[in-house]
This record gives C-alpha cells, sequence and structure tokens, in this order.
C-alpha cells in the first residue's frame, strides 16, 4: 500500500508499506494493505512504517490525522521527524527539564511538552 506522512512543511515519507502503526484518539492501531476506510484523529506517538522486509521507518508524529482508503494511508500531522533527524542527547534534556518542571505543575502545556518529547525519544530509539 501506498504511505505518505506530510507536515505544513514538507513531505516527511512517501512509498511502499506493508504494515503502518500508529495511535489515534482511541489507541494503537495497525493499517494493513487493503485495509477498511478509516479516519482519525493522532496523538503525540512513535509512528512505525514497515518497509518491504526489514527495514522500518521510524516518525516521531506530533498530532494530527490520518485517513485510509483505496489501499493508501496519509498521515497529516501538525509535526513530524524520521527518527535519524531526531537529536536523542537534546531530546533527553529537553525531556528531563520538563519533567522537573510537571512535577510542580499541572500546566496542560508542560504536559504536551512531555508527551511530545517522548513520542521523539521512542521514534529514536533512545
Amino acid at each position: 500500500m501506498q504511505v505518505e506522512v506530510v507536515t505544513p512543511e514538507r513531505v516527511i515519507y512517501s512509498g511502499e508499506s506493508t504494515m503502518v502503526v500508529t495511535r489515534t484518539l482511541s489507541g494503537e492501531v495497525a493499517f494493513l494493505p487493503h485495509h477498511a476506510p478509516f479516519l482519525g484523529a493522532l496523538v503525540e506517538n512513535h509512528t512505525r512504517v514497515y518497509v518491504e522486509g526489514e527495514r522500518v521507518e521510524d516518525i516521531a508524529v506530533l498530532g494530527g490525522f490520518v485517513e485510509v482508503s483505496n489501499n493508501r494511508v496519509t498521515i497529516l500531522a501538525e509535526r513530524a521527524e524520521l527518527a535519524d533527524e531526531i537529536d536523542i542527547e537534546h531530546v533527553r534534556r529537553v525531556l528531563e527539564d520538563a519533567e522537573h518542571r510537571a512535577l510542580n505543575s499541572d500546566d496542560p502545556e508542560i504536559l504536551a511538552e512531555l508527551r511530545r518529547n517522548q513520542a521523539r525519544l521512542s521514534a529514536a530509539g533512545g
């Protein structure tokens, strides 16, 4: 099936896939070729695009929508990064700082920052 991951800035990934695993507001979902039509809102997550053979494209998807139809998966992401574009050490530092700030606050922005950076770290394998 054809897969595209697109942000307002660029196409992050475009190609064939044997399976896509991502997370919506309802939970994690996997799409295989010829999946029934689907539309869902995405949360911050580590999306996996399985390519022929053993290769997996790991992508941090930070909100948006997923649409499946006609043997095509389209992810319209608010923000997204390929795993190899993520600076793991920087994300760890930012995540540690956000965790400290979250201990003394229930600010939704801090919690959103935690979720974004956890997704980025997961995608990057850190």
